[in-house]
Order: C-alpha cells, then structure tokens, then sequence
C-alpha cells in the first residue's frame, strides 16, 4: 500500500524575463490567441491531475514582507500556486511536467516541495 504525501508547487516566472519580454512584444491578437490555447491547456491539466489536487490554488497578486522591521512591498518570482497529492516528489514533479505555465505561457517553472508535518512538543 503506498501512502500518498501532500506537496506545494510554486509557480515561478519573472516579470523582466527575456521569455515574458518576447510574450509581450507579440502582436495583441496572437497574445490573446495565445492567452486563450494556454488557459484551456491549463484548464485540461487540472482536468487530467483533478484525482491529485488538493488544492486548486490560483494566481498570486503583489507581495508583502513582514519582519521585525515592519511591512515592506517585495517582489518576487512566486506566481502562483497549486498543492497536490502523490506517493512521492518525484511523481508531484512529474505532474508538471511540459506543464501550460512554461509551455505555453511566459512563465519560467514549477518548483515542488513537500508539506512536512508539524513537530510535536
């Protein structure tokens, strides 16, 4: 019997990228063009992976930092984010892979990562 982890995937992409630059210097109508074949591409992923998605996540707006400075506005590179179930990280990674973010989209890459247990006291 094989136990099933639970894993977060970071979607990553970078708003100064040469990949986002070349997105953006596209023509309006094949952009949307484009916008439209990635969305159902992406909308076909979840379809496939639906058994293995804890949490569907979505996109991530602007940032803030919290320390003991205070708040701050950061960027970064997260864009968005997904948690799947799988019997290992090597089978969540393979879920993504040629996955609509940087197949289609500008987007750089997916970065999976277990969600560990809370130790307890």
């Amino acid at each position: 019997m094989s136990t099933e982890h639970t894993f977060l995937a970071v979607y990553l992409g970078s708003k100064t990228s040469a990949k986002m630059a070349a997105w953006n210097a596209l023509p309006e109508a094949e952009r949307k063009a484009k916008e439209q074949q990635g969305m159902a591409a992406w909308h076909a992923w979840v379809e496939k992976h639906k058994a293995d998605i804890v949490e569907g996540g979505g996109p991530l707006g602007k940032t803030r930092r919290v320390d003991a400075n205070g708040v701050t506005e950061v960027t970064n590179a997260l864009t968005a984010f997904t948690v799947v179930r799988a019997a290992s990280q090597e089978a969540a990674a393979k879920l993504f892979e040629k996955h609509p973010h940087f197949a289609i989209f500008p987007g750089e890459a997916v970065e999976v990562m277990p969600v560990l247990p809370i130790p307890q006291r």
